[in-house]
C-alpha cells in the first residue's frame, strides 16, 4: 500500500462509537472531517490509470479528478459535493436505512449509472440505467461481533469487484459476502472471531 497525503494545520475529527447488545453501532462525530482538495499537491494525474476510485470525501475538483479512473464509486454522504462536481458516477452506494445516505432520483445531474441501497439483513436493491432489482444478504460466517465497518466493507468490495471487471450481480454478491465477514470482527479493524 502506498499512502499519498496532504497535510492540514488542524486536528483530524474525533468521534465516539456506541455498540448495542445486538451488534448495531452508532457514531457521534464531534467535528468536520479533513478531505483532499483538487489543488492539493497530490499525484492526481495517476488516477487516469486506476481501475477504480471509491470517493468518500473531498472538494468538487477532487471528484472531477477522481472521475479520470475507469470506475468511480461514491457515497451519498457527499451528495452536496457530488452535485457541485457535476460528473457522472458509475455507482452511488449507501444505506437505505441511514438518513445521511439517502438519495432520490434527480439529486444528481447527470444521474449515476447505478444506485445501490443496502438494507442490512434484508440485502438491498439496485437501480441501473437498464434495470432494477434486489440482492440477497450473505449469512454472517461466524459469530456476530458487531456491525461496525460492514457498510464500508461492502462499498470497498463492490468497488474492487467492479474494478476487476465483474458484472454487477457478481460484484454485489462479492460485496455482500465481504460486508458479512466484517461483522465477525470487533470494530473496524478487529480480528475475526472465527479466525
Amino acid at each position: 500500500m502506498r499512502v499519498e497525503a496532504a497535510f492540514r494545520d488542524e486536528p483530524q475529527r474525533r468521534a465516539f462509537t456506541y455498540v448495542d447488545d445486538e451488534g448495531e453501532r452508532t457514531i457521534t462525530v464531534l467535528s468536520h472531517k479533513l478531505v483532499p482538495r483538487g489543488d492539493d499537491p497530490l499525484p492526481w494525474d495517476e488516477l487516469s490509470s486506476y481501475d477504480a476510485v471509491y470517493f468518500t470525501g473531498g472538494d468538487p475538483e477532487a471528484v472531477r479528478r477522481a472521475r479520470e479512473a475507469r470506475v468511480l464509486v461514491a457515497t451519498p454522504r457527499e451528495l452536496e459535493t457530488l452535485q457541485a462536481a457535476g460528473v457522472q458516477l458509475d455507482v452511488l452506494v449507501g444505506s437505505a436505512r441511514d438518513a445521511g445516505e439517502r438519495y432520490e432520483p434527480g439529486d444528481l445531474e447527470p444521474a449515476p449509472r447505478v444506485v445501490v441501497a443496502t438494507e442490512g439483513r434484508d440485502g438491498g436493491s439496485y437501480e441501473s440505467e437498464e434495470d432494477s432489482g434486489r440482492f440477497a444478504a450473505t449469512r454472517v460466517p461466524g459469530e456476530l461481533a458487531d456491525t461496525y465497518g460492514a457498510g464500508d466493507s461492502f462499498a470497498a468490495a463492490l468497488t474492487y469487484a467492479l474494478a476487476a471487471g465483474k458484472p454487477l450481480d457478481e460484484a454485489l454478491a462479492f460485496a455482500s459476502a465481504e460486508g458479512a465477514k466484517a461483522m465477525t470482527r470487533r470494530g473496524a479493524h478487529g480480528r475475526a472471531e472465527n479466525a
